[in-house]
């Protein structure tokens, strides 16, 4: 059993991106942009009503205060104000989840942020307090890393998260975005995919074998051809016996 989750909800005002309506007939878990990095108010709350209708659960996926970088650049916040600046966001996509019938389920940090957190205890620990003051909301973020120790920490729900279609270094990271490796060719994402839910392991630049014990897969919603390789992946983990189903 595993979830598959995807980053959604990332257009701004007219600046669309991805196909949001139908990576959510596929996944089980959306990621949703709550205005720091992307998406708006209408996109928000659009996004909130159209996961749903479709059963998906809706995670608050919050950044860096970045539109002009897409929240994949690292910025020095004290950590009171970052914790603030997460809380601000999760409310907030909260509001269009509960007026479309459901909740915020959970959080995951987006590009920088994401990072950071993973390495930073002082970040990660900025970050969880915001899903505590909010009421003890699960965390989605990387095995091993720093946010994993805060949500342990602060008694927060962790669930572990793998990517399909990311390359992996030998440390079991991700390999930076714009390196040789960074994002997988779709034939490529569907093999990880297989070889992370049912084996735990994925291959690094070198074909070795990478751990990579997860309870959820994500899936970029902007990558070329994601639609159709999402589909790939859902129909090659179901066809092998694995259940898809949200964690949250």
């Amino acid at each position: 059993m595993i979830d598959l989750n995807s980053d959604l909800g990332e257009g701004f005002g007219a600046w669309s991106m991805g196909d949001d309506i139908a990576l959510l007939d596929i996944v089980t878990s959306a990621n949703i942009a709550c205005g720091f990095h992307a998406g708006d108010p209408s996109i928000m709350r659009r996004t909130c009503a159209a996961a749903v209708e479709r059963g998906v659960r809706i995670g608050a996926h919050v950044s860096y205060r970045d539109l002009a970088g897409f929240g994949r650049r690292a910025i020095a916040v004290p950590p009171r104000e970052l914790a603030d600046e997460c809380l601000y966001q999760i409310g907030a996509l909260d509001a269009c989840a509960r007026a479309a019938g459901d909740a915020v389920r959970y959080v995951k940090p987006h590009g920088a942020l994401y990072h950071s957190a993973s390495a930073d205890p002082e970040i990660a620990a900025a970050v969880v307090s915001a899903l505590t003051a909010f009421g003890g909301l699960a965390l989605l973020a990387s095995p091993g890393s720093e946010l994993e120790r805060a949500a342990d920490a602060a008694g927060i729900a962790f669930h572990a998260e793998g990517f399909a279609d990311r390359g992996y270094t030998p440390a079991g990271t991700l390999v930076p975005r714009g390196a040789p490796g960074d994002v997988l060719p779709p034939r490529d994402a569907v093999a990880q995919a297989l070889s992370i839910a049912v084996g735990g392991t994925a291959r690094d630049a070198t074909g070795a074998e990478v751990p990579v014990a997860v309870r959820s897969l994500c899936v970029h919603g902007d990558s070329p051809g994601a639609v159709a390789m999402a589909r790939s992946i859902r129909d090659t983990l179901a066809g092998e016996g694995v259940e898809l189903r949200a964690f949250a």
